[in-house]
């Protein structure tokens, strides 16, 4: 029996990226920020609420992906959670920017950060994992993957100009409005951006209805067929070091503004804004190289570019110099956004057809733990600063916080993204030219044009 469902409008879907971006990037960005730079926080304490959610992260996804994949209700499997987990996630973000007086003049403020950045960290888990199972279900045909995502990462990199570029802004104007609470009112004003872009997303999406009344996975075999393919921990490993580098960038790069350039904090969004703005100008030519060759060339191209971008970074020394050299980071990154989510999709597919089961909500968490572990990484990176280079905090940076900064921003994600790309090099799918058809064609029997 054949299903019917109306087509999913791509970019009715793609804007729900903006809503999951928009206030984790603020919150993963400038967290070091607010709590080290400007409460005092010390950057191991920091160090160690990052390595404690990297686990706490290891379990939360699997345990939302596979409850999401079982889950079936009137409304869908992933749309129930999608509601519930933007509401709460908008709470919790807007808490964790505002603090109670009393906690940010005493040793609570440690407690107090470490509770809500893993609250707010593992909603955010609930909300991806839902939003990302959507990706390979609404959409079968590659052609069309490739333009969704192509939609979806330029909503994502408008979401991070706000959020990132922008925020150091927002945030002094702010501050200037209602002092010392320019965090906390910007992060009510992303909330209800975020929130609502999610919700409105949500709404719009069509899941297939057959998939209601499908087998529901099965939580050891799952766990089996997830630990025994070597596509998804090559693909997961690459993503992990990708996401390392990047996410150090996006969380060093006012230390570096500030420490190694010299610069007043408000200087951060010209470079934020610079790596972004490349990034949403090079994303048509990587999705045309996409479609002219074949996805695994285009991604291990991006990545090494990506890598390459980090050596003029680190001989920068000026705004014009920085600036520059941000350009290639940001060509580099549109090419990796542009690809990942292909390659994961790819995945998910290959094991549908295997075992004949709809998974993609537990394998698109279990690749964002790998994607997560990155926290590692970071936690790393802030501490070996602390140890080696003294920086304990914004009242302590040391003596050299400006090459601490430009380890943070060049060094280490340069050396992540050599791993990177060595995973990249590694995976292997069939060589068939017909792919994108066999895929069409698995999807074409449920999909009717609206």
């Amino acid at each position: 029996m054949e299903h019917h469902i109306k087509r999913t409008n791509p970019l009715r879907y793609a804007f729900g990226m903006f809503g999951t971006s928009i206030p984790i990037n603020m919150f993963k960005t400038y967290a070091a920020k607010f709590y080290v730079d400007t409460l005092g926080l010390s950057t191991d304490s920091y160090a160690l609420i990052l390595f404690v959610y990297t686990f706490v992260d290891a379990i939360d996804n699997p345990v939302y992906g596979y409850l999401s994949d079982r889950t079936r209700t009137k409304w869908g499997r992933r749309r129930p959670w999608l509601v519930i987990g933007a509401l709460l996630l908008g709470l919790s973000f807007i808490a964790f920017f505002n603090p109670p007086g009393f906690v940010t003049a005493s040793t609570l403020l440690f407690t107090y950060c470490f509770i809500l950045y893993m609250i707010t960290g593992t909603l955010d888990s609930l909300v991806n994992a839902n939003y990302g199972a959507l990706f390979p279900d609404l959409f079968t045909e590659e052609s069309v993957r490739a333009k969704t995502n192509a939609f979806r990462q330029a909503f994502q990199l408008v979401a991070m100009v706000i959020s990132l570029a922008l925020t150091p802004m927002v945030v002094s104007k702010l501050n200037d409005i209602v002092p010392d609470k320019g965090y906390a009112v910007t992060a009510l004003i992303y909330a209800v951006l975020g929130v609502g872009a999610i919700l409105f997303c949500t709404f719009g999406c069509h899941e297939n209805p057959k998939y209601a009344t499908s087998e529901k996975p099965r939580f050891w075999s799952t766990v089996l067929a997830l630990v025994t393919n070597k596509k998804f921990w090559i693909f997961g490993l690459a993503n992990a070091f990708y996401s390392a580098a990047m996410s150090l960038v996006m969380q060093a790069v006012s230390f570096y503004v500030k420490y190694t350039l010299g610069l007043p904090d408000a200087q951060t969004m010209f470079l934020m804004a610079a790596v972004l703005l490349a990034a949403m100008l090079a994303i048509p030519c990587w999705v045309f190289l996409i479609k002219k060759l074949r996805l695994l060339p285009v991604w291990r191209i991006a990545l090494a570019v990506l890598g390459i971008g980090y050596i003029p970074l680190y001989f920068a020394d000026s705004l014009i110099t920085a600036l520059l050299a941000s350009l290639l980071v940001g060509l580099g990154f549109a090419g990796a956004i542009s690809t990942f989510d292909l390659i994961g999709a790819r995945i998910i597919d290959e094991d549908s057809k295997k075992y004949n089961l709809r998974r993609e909500g537990i394998f698109n968490s279990a690749m964002g733990v790998m994607n997560r572990l990155n926290g590692l990484f970071v936690s790393f990176g802030f501490l070996f600063v602390n140890r080696y280079y003294g920086f304990i905090s914004g009242d302590e940076p040391g003596a050299y916080p400006g090459a601490a900064s430009r380890f943070l921003l060049t060094v280490f994600p340069f050396i992540l993204m050599i791993f990177s790309f060595v995973f990249a090099i590694i995976l292997r799918f069939p060589d068939t030219a017909d792919v994108n058809e066999q895929i069409g064609s698995k999807g074409d029997s449920y999909i009717e044009k609206a």
